[in-house]
């Protein structure tokens, strides 16, 4: 069950090597001509955006939904948003000409599931099929050795999956497909273990993602058309989350390894005679 070190180095190389070959692609550079269009939102704006519907993922005006081959479904409820107005005003300081903002005034903006029209590209791929032998039940073998539950929970949003250390929880999208299932919790099991008292997000992520790609290499599962673009998606771009992976190299080993040795125990467990004289 558990990988030699080698094989475990020669997974991180693939997933580096994963990267750096889609962030060089031309599917990598039309994703991020998308992702252009999509608005970074304030604190306050982002609130309204959950109250108003707490399923949107990405969200975008009329007509940019239009440039984007998408349209707007006749019927649908705008989600208001409020956008700074702006005016020219000298800076007495510097004599320099600038924009401030002087007021707000309410914006109309739709989320995709709103739109129908040609599909946005993607640089993530979920994996479809089962997972081999069982390796679900075996992670939610290793979560409960770590003390944490795993339940399943119908998300309305794009998450996969989330891990509470408050709760000692991890939870799972119901609707995944079971190997993606077992690659969520191999990810939410690299937060359990990882990031107690951190918060710098897009590390965290390269790091539970890093750790679930070694985990599924050694349990069968090639996660790359998943884990190459989420990882870069995250990063900057691949020259990033290269240097990123190779720095956190130790760390994302190590939390493999946690995993991967609960695995062999469970496994080990599971083989023992039950001492009834039955085998």
């Amino acid at each position: 069950m558990i990988g030699t070190s080698s094989r475990k180095d020669e997974a991180l190389d693939r997933l580096a090597s994963g990267i750096a070959q889609l962030t060089s692609s031309e599917t990598w550079t039309t994703w991020l001509r998308v992702q252009a269009r999509f608005h970074s939102y304030s604190f306050n704006n982002t609130i309204m955006i959950l109250v108003q519907r707490p399923t949107a993922s990405r969200v975008a005006g009329f007509h940019t939904w239009r440039r984007l081959g998408r349209f707007v479904r006749r019927g649908e409820q705008a989600i208001w948003i409020l956008a700074p107005v702006t005016r020219r005003a000298k800076d007495e300081e510097s004599d320099k000409t600038m924009r401030a903002v002087v007021a707000f005034r309410p914006v109309a903006v739709f989320a995709e599931d709103q739109t129908d029209g040609e599909a946005l590209p993607e640089v993530c791929t979920r994996l479809y099929g089962d997972e081999p032998a069982g390796a679900f039940a075996q992670l939610i073998r290793a979560a409960q050795s770590f003390g944490f539950t795993v339940e399943d929970h119908s998300f309305g949003d794009e998450t996969n999956g989330d891990c509470s250390h408050a709760l000692r929880r991890i939870r799972i999208k119901t609707t995944l497909e079971p190997m993606h299932r077992a690659k969520t919790l191999a990810h939410e099991l690299g937060h359990a273990l990882l990031h107690v008292d951190r918060s710098e997000r897009a590390l965290m992520e390269l790091e539970a993602e890093s750790v679930a790609f070694v985990v599924c290499d050694v349990l069968g599962i090639d996660a790359g058309e998943w884990s190459f673009g989420y990882i870069a998606g995250w990063s900057v771009g691949g020259d990033e989350a290269i240097a990123a992976i190779k720095a956190a190299g130790t760390r994302i080993q190590r939390t493999a390894e946690r995993i991967l040795s609960e695995l062999k125990v469970a496994a080990d467990g599971a083989a023992e005679p039950t001492g009834d004289g039955e085998t």
